[in-house]
């Protein structure tokens, strides 16, 4: 289930992709971790993921030719997001208009050895739906006019939190066909499922893809409030309530020496 669940995530954000043509590439590739355990002390954590790029199985050929380009999309686990504009009216500020978006993703970094528009052209960018901007689009409730103006606000502000990032220099040749990419992970980054979408380019053209997932996840104390607030809203509360009054009992003996 725990690598299903990475393979769905991909299907719903990406959709159909076009068919690709026929190749006597293929990639290998793997993540220096299948999963990343959040606890108490975590301050975030980077990935590597390691690629090569080999002849396709069959092929007559025993070595490739480039050049190559690579790009990596890492997407996180989906969420429902509600971008609102707020209004001052009367002196007070509220939220006025709002739009909702259904399985956006919470994590969503693109990783590419050079520059985007110089691997390929912009009708095969929005073909993939790779640039962040996509995701709003593909994700932003339907009838919405001020849809666009929404989704791009709220992928500047995932961005300002580190949520959401272009670097065009996030993927490094080590040779001709061996690659790696890191991946960075915030502090606060959301545990779930992720999955890393590698694109092989040549010419401008995909002519090969990969797909992995790995896993972030709580452990200890932290998995315990988790589980607990979404399984037993009530178990949560009593701890809650015991934690507070602990707290505020070491505290009043602490300041009272």
């Amino acid at each position: 289930m725990r690598r299903l669940a990475p393979l769905l995530l991909a299907g719903a954000l990406l959709g159909p992709l076009a068919p690709l043509p026929a190749q006597a590439e293929k990639l290998v590739s793997t993540v220096s971790s299948n999963e990343v355990a959040i606890s108490s002390n975590f301050v975030g954590a980077q990935l590597t993921l390691f690629g090569n790029i080999e002849p396709e199985t069959g092929a007559t050929q025993k070595y490739v030719e480039g050049p190559f380009h690579v790009m990596v999309v890492v997407t996180g686990p989906l969420q429902d997001r509600v971008a609102r504009l707020k209004e001052q009216r009367l002196g007070i500020w509220m939220n006025a208009e709002q739009t909702v978006f259904r399985d956006f993703p919470s994590y969503y970094h693109v990783l590419a050895s050079g520059k985007l528009t110089d691997i390929t052209d912009q009708r095969t960018l929005d073909e993939l739906n790779i640039l962040p901007e996509a995701q709003a689009r593909l994700t932003a409730t339907p009838g919405k006019a001020d849809a666009a103006l929404f989704g791009r606000e709220l992928v500047r502000l995932m961005t300002d939190q580190g949520y959401f990032a272009v670097n065009e220099l996030g993927v490094v040749f080590r040779s001709e066909t061996l690659y790696s990419a890191q991946v960075n992970l915030p502090s606060d980054v959301p545990p779930g499922p992720y999955l890393a979408r590698t694109y092989l380019f040549k010419d401008g053209k995909v002519i090969a893809e990969y797909s992995e997932g790995f896993s972030v996840r709580k452990t200890g104390f932290e998995r315990f409030l988790g589980l607990a607030a979404q399984q037993q809203p009530l178990l949560y509360g009593l701890v809650a309530v015991i934690l507070a009054l602990f707290t505020g009992w070491l505290g009043g003996v602490v300041f009272k020496r």
